[in-house]
């Protein structure tokens, strides 16, 4: 669901917490994402801002990005005009979905100017657009041109003007009177159907209305209810929905709900479709594997073809040449119909039954080999996809690295690069009272850790019958809770994650064997145990910090 005008109220609030603030640094995410660097208060903040058609939205953010090494002209734009400049205020246009930046900065020649910036979080109509104090448009993240919009033309150069209000709906916060034979979304600024309904259910069970805008006022808070269909969120309860609700602060709350989402179309988009191709090669290979073992079945019948040259060679001067000859087999003794090329020789046409016997009996090792081939193949690509599904930016990333190595894809310039200083591979490191905890996400990652990283004396965990991650257990205190926690570590961050009772391989590194000419990381273990277990990321969280505290 998107961000209606009430929530950015809240979000513009707590952004004015932090002004005035120093542009520090600008950065392109994605086509659609820029990442602002603050420095205020003597701490620096990120701010995400996201013009996604469904992701759209601002808020700070202390996570990491995968930044483009090449930025376009707009961002170019943005640091040569603001980038060093102060936000020195930062207000929403009524409860539109809207917010109007000032900024001040200095231009070429030193002068202080002021820049105005609106963003603007209308769903795919959704920008981020930079005017100059005559409130002309310097330019656009997404220009508008006249032939799409005559009323509205977003070009550098235009004048700006705002969306058409909506004069004729009031204001929630300055307690209006309101008819409930309406609908609120017709009456009320910055209203969603989702609020309407909230309020309405709340007005019903006898809350007034001047309450529930005084709860929403001072709510520095998401709470997000999680139904079979979608999460919904708001800043307050949404009780009408009659389920469970969790409670988070404003800006990490709404991070975490677009991030999973998001995060599918940032690898999307800055791996070249990693997906797709994988998908492309999988069902190739599966195409590829049915027509070999096609072949291979046909093979059956080479033997009668050897049969038919040694009958043909034994009667070759006993028989009249016709288009078929009927002979008696030295095997079955049944009577056998064989045709005739009428154009050679018996002799000759026994010569091209064995050598045909010949050429099909030489296929059958290569078509063997084509198939374990491709059966290998099919494997590694499903992995891949498996691995996608929980894969970060840089988990894909360091997969399309594999690919390139591999010479299933070409290598070219890097779109992104790795900010601040990361680890060469991107693998989880749970750091505990008394052990250490890695995971892998993918092939290179499994690798690294399993036959670099581990040590011959740390567990090894695998879910059993699935592709997934290898998980090493680093301590000299091994007991029963950390061996659980690795094994449902082990069954989340692989194809079972929404199974119960998933069985989970475990063996000290010593005891694996590397499969040789086999793509991937797979191993072969020579002695092990197996524990089932159920992978619920809740119980995961909770398992870790109580580890880490006792």
């Amino acid at each position: 669901m998107a961000i209606d005008g009430i929530i950015l109220n809240r979000l513009c609030f707590n952004l004015q917490t932090i002004l005035p603030a120093r542009i520090n640094k600008i950065q392109q995410i994605s086509d659609d994402e820029i990442l602002f660097t603050l420095y205020a208060n003597h701490k620096t903040s990120k701010c995400l801002i996201s013009l996604h058609s469904e992701y759209n939205r601002i808020a700070l953010t202390t996570s990491s990005y995968i930044t483009a090494e090449f930025p376009s002209s707009f961002i170019m734009l943005l640091r040569k005009k603001v980038e060093g400049g102060i936000i020195h205020s930062i207000t929403q246009v009524g409860l539109d979905r809207i917010l109007k930046f000032t900024i001040q900065s200095r231009n070429e020649i030193g002068d202080l100017t002021t820049t105005y910036a609106y963003l603007e979080l209308m769903g795919k109509y959704a920008n981020f657009i930079l005017v100059d104090q005559n409130n002309k448009i310097i330019d656009a993240m997404k220009r508008i041109p006249i032939f799409e919009n005559i009323s509205r033309i977003i070009q550098p150069g235009a004048i700006f003007q705002l969306p058409t209000p909506h004069a004729h709906k009031k204001d929630p916060f300055q307690n209006p009177v309101i008819e409930m034979s309406h609908s609120l979304t017709t009456q009320l600024h910055g209203f969603s159907p989702l609020l309407a309904k909230e309020v309405a259910y709340r007005m019903e069970k006898g809350e007034s209305f001047c309450n529930i805008m005084e709860r929403v006022k001072n709510s520095n808070h998401i709470f997000v209810t999680k139904t079979d269909q979608k999460d919904y969120f708001h800043c307050i309860p949404l009780l009408h929905l009659q389920k469970d609700y969790q409670e988070l602060p404003l800006f990490s709350g709404i991070n975490k709900i677009y991030q999973e989402k998001e995060e599918k179309v940032r690898i999307r988009k800055q791996t070249n479709n990693l997906s797709k191709f994988c998908q492309q090669e999988f069902k190739k290979y599966t195409a590829k594997l049915e027509r070999l073992e096609n072949n291979l079945a046909k093979t059956d019948t080479c033997n009668q073809f050897r049969e038919y040259g040694e009958l043909l060679f034994a009667y070759q001067n006993e028989i009249e040449k016709a288009p078929i000859v009927s002979l008696q087999s030295f095997e079955t003794n049944a009577i056998l119909d064989i045709e005739i090329n009428m154009k050679y020789s018996i002799k000759e046409n026994a010569k091209k039954y064995l050598n045909t016997y010949q050429k099909i009996k030489r296929s059958i090792p290569f078509l063997q080999e084509q198939i374990e081939k491709c059966k290998n193949e099919i494997i590694f690509f499903q992995s891949l996809l498996e691995q996608l599904e929980f894969a970060t930016v840089e988990d894909a990333i360091e997969m399309r690295e594999e690919l390139v190595q591999l010479s299933y894809l070409k290598p070219h310039k890097r779109q992104v690069r790795k900010k601040g200083k990361q680890a060469a591979l991107n693998y989880i490191k749970i750091p505990l009272h008394d052990a250490t905890i890695y995971v892998g996400k993918n092939n290179l990652q499994n690798d690294f850790l399993t036959w670099k990283l581990a040590n011959k004396k740390d567990l090894w965990f695998h879910a059993k019958d699935f592709h997934g991650s290898h998980v090493i257990l680093s301590t000299n205190f091994t007991s029963e809770p950390l061996i659980r926690l690795c094994a449902m570590l082990a069954a989340y961050y692989s194809k079972g994650r929404y199974s119960s009772s998933v069985p989970v391989n475990y063996c000290y590194v010593k005891q694996l064997k590397k499969i040789p000419a086999h793509k991937g990381s797979m191993v072969q273990l020579t002695n092990y145990q197996t524990i089932f277990i159920d992978p619920i990321e809740e119980v995961i969280e909770s398992e870790i910090a109580k580890l880490k505290i006792d």
